[in-house]
């Protein structure tokens, strides 16, 4: 049965993007028939760490007004054989997106592909709105910072009280917790918030964490998501895609082992 994942937070800047890039890639590479949709209308960054910005021609606003077909607007991704990218409009308002349109892409996605990822933009506006309505499953990102965990912690109450599954009466939306731009030992530290301070905060099941990474940043500048590299942020993905997908990984990239006394006298960290 087909799935829609939604990508969320709230606050801009945390890696949803990122994430959904990631995310998308992780289940294609595990065999899963995948699309990827860019909600962010305006702005439009996830065709770029997908890296098939020159590809675009028609957008999810091109197929809402019936411009272009959905076969039309889906751009295969060149790194993984069963995934294509939805891209955002860059030169429309986000009102140009309806609950209508957005259920018929939706709905005509679900009938060929097996997970359908919606890329938030951040915010709790239209877009956002319109990312989350319909899902089935959602990934909360959220950095060790309060300011992050409060946004996430309203999209949570948002999710529950607006989305489809909330106004039609049904089970509710599958919440996940997903960190980024963890550091172990800045958390150790007390300088940032630890991972069992936000579970505490969120009071939703944890999927993942992934580490604060440089090469997240070389991957998305590159167009190839970080999850094709190799590199802890790679790995903390696949163990992200796993456990969505239902197998017991244990958690990584969440202690901090101090370095023992030959590894300082020699300056290793």
């Amino acid at each position: 049965m087909s799935k829609v994942i939604v990508v969320t937070s709230g606050k801009g800047g945390v890696g949803k993007t990122t994430t959904s890039a990631n995310f998308s890639s992780g289940l294609a590479l595990r065999g899963k028939r995948t699309a990827v949709i860019d909600f962010d209308v305006g702005l439009r960054n996830l065709d770029l760490i997908m890296g098939c910005e020159r590809r675009v021609v028609y957008d999810i606003i091109d197929v809402i007004n019936g411009e272009a077909t959905l076969k039309q607007a889906l751009i295969k991704d060149k790194n993984c054989e069963n995934l294509y990218v939805l891209a955002a409009s860059q030169t429309r308002d986000k009102d140009a997106l309806t609950l209508e349109g957005v259920e018929r892409i939706l709905n005509e996605l679900k009938e060929t592909f097996d997970c359908v990822v919606c890329d938030s933009p951040a915010g709790i506006e239209s877009g956002a709105f319109m990312a989350m309505y319909f899902a089935d499953e959602a990934l909360v990102v959220t950095n060790p910072e309060v300011s992050s965990v409060r946004d996430s912690d309203r999209i949570l109450g948002i999710m529950a009280a607006k989305s489809k599954r909330a106004v039609e009466g049904r089970p509710p939306i599958k919440e996940h917790l997903l960190i980024t731009r963890y550091d172990v030992k800045r958390a150790a530290s007390e300088e940032m918030l630890k991972v069992e301070d936000i579970e505490d905060m969120l009071r939703i099941p944890l999927i993942g964490v992934v580490p604060e990474s440089e090469s997240v940043l070389a991957a998305s500048n590159s167009g190839v998501p970080a999850i094709h590299e190799k590199s802890d942020v790679a790995e903390a993905y696949k163990d992200v895609v796993a456990r969505f997908l239902g197998e017991d990984v244990p958690m990584r990239f969440t202690t901090y082992t101090k370095a023992g006394f030959f590894k300082r006298l020699f300056g290793e960290r």
